[in-house]
């Protein structure tokens, strides 16, 4: 690890929300009206969803949200307590207490808002077609509370001061989009680097201005294939080829004098990245059908072992090969989860 390493040199921004998994059969997506591989927010008709699962499937709580979970897999690899922090607002309940203890445990300086009227957010993650397609389905409620008022708290201010790198996720959008407009014109100012994650179809779908306000800002922005293509629609691109979407994305217009880097990834396809407009890809390590227990947290790993190595001024290479390394061990787990022994050697 780089001795260049300090505590606070990346700040994440998020919903942190207790993961409440299982493997669930076809039909019942379908009684929900859910998707295999996508990603909504709860309304009345998922009320029963939850209770359900419970009773009809065996489930596993974990405390995630995405940005906790790709700050966790940075800091496992880090072996370096509170490199990262974290914002995102929980409740007052044994639920806010699980995922703030996982969170310490995983060496997160966790510095959560806390909402005095919602419980903890959750989400539920369906899992189906052997561990290859995930359903998340997320109830916020705390989460959706979080407001600028926290980043102007002192102690928080200083953790933004400090701050070189800056991960917020989509998904964030639908909770303060005046907060990460604070955050990106900072980071903007202050010459740091601003990192984004497209998240999910719905969010470039229904909070397409807010990440268009955000877009000149973002130094990083990554995506999966179906999240990419959701943008490209929107944008009227014009193409569904991903190597032409991932070039316009990083054309998209950008404050300073910094290029937008694009990485886009393609599940077992190849990664595909545009750094200065070049465009690079790399192939995946295949695994098994067997190996591959649950494909959901593989998107949050990437980015987690992308930004390990990137914030130790790591070079782009080196950031993809470790973020591929992540995801591949990620998807053997159920879960965000990981080997906590295990050792990244590059």
């Amino acid at each position: 690890m780089s001795t260049n390493i300090k505590e606070g040199m990346l700040l994440g921004m998020g919903n942190p929300l207790l993961d409440i998994l299982a493997t669930v059969t076809p039909d019942f997506l379908t009684k929900f009206h859910l998707k295999a591989n996508n990603a909504i927010l709860a309304d009345e008709s998922h009320k029963s969803l939850v209770p359900e699962m419970v009773k009809n499937f065996s489930v596993e709580y974990i405390a995630g949200g995405s940005v906790q979970n790709t700050l966790r897999i940075a800091q496992w690899i880090l072996k370096k307590p509170k490199v990262a922090a974290f914002f995102g607002c929980v409740g007052h309940d044994e639920n806010g207490e699980i995922i703030k203890k996982k969170a310490v445990e995983a060496g997160i300086n966790v510095q959560y808002q806390y909402s005095e009227t919602m419980p903890t957010g959750t989400c539920a993650v369906l899992v189906t077609d052997n561990g290859c397609n995930r359903s998340l389905v997320a109830d916020l409620s705390a989460a959706n509370c979080f407001t600028s008022e926290h980043i102007k708290k002192p102690e928080n201010k200083h953790l933004i001061e400090n701050a070189q790198f800056f991960y917020i996720s989509g998904f964030f959008l639908t909770v303060s989009q005046d907060t990460i407009q604070t955050v990106a014109k900072y980071a903007h100012e202050a010459n740091r680097t601003l990192v984004m994650n497209l998240s999910a179809p719905f969010i470039v779908q229904v909070f397409k201005d807010g990440m268009m306000a955000a877009m000149p800002y973002v130094d990083i922005l990554f995506g999966n294939e179906t999240e990419a293509l959701a943008l490209a629609k929107e944008l009227d691109f014009g193409t569904t080829n991903l190597e032409e979407i991932a070039l316009k994305i990083a054309q998209l217009k950008k404050a300073g004098s910094k290029s937008r880097m694009v990485v886009i990834t393609q599940g077992h396809d190849p990664v595909i990245l545009v750094k200065d407009g070049t465009l690079k890809t790399y192939p995946v390590e295949q695994l098994a059908e067997g190996k591959i227990v649950d494909t959901n947290g593989a998107g949050d790993a990437f980015v987690g072992g992308f930004l390990a190595q990137l914030i130790q001024g790591k070079d782009v290479d080196s950031c993809v090969k470790c973020a591929i390394w992540s995801a591949t061990h990620v998807i053997q787990q159920s879960g965000c989860a990981f080997d906590s022994s295990l050792q990244y050697f590059g």
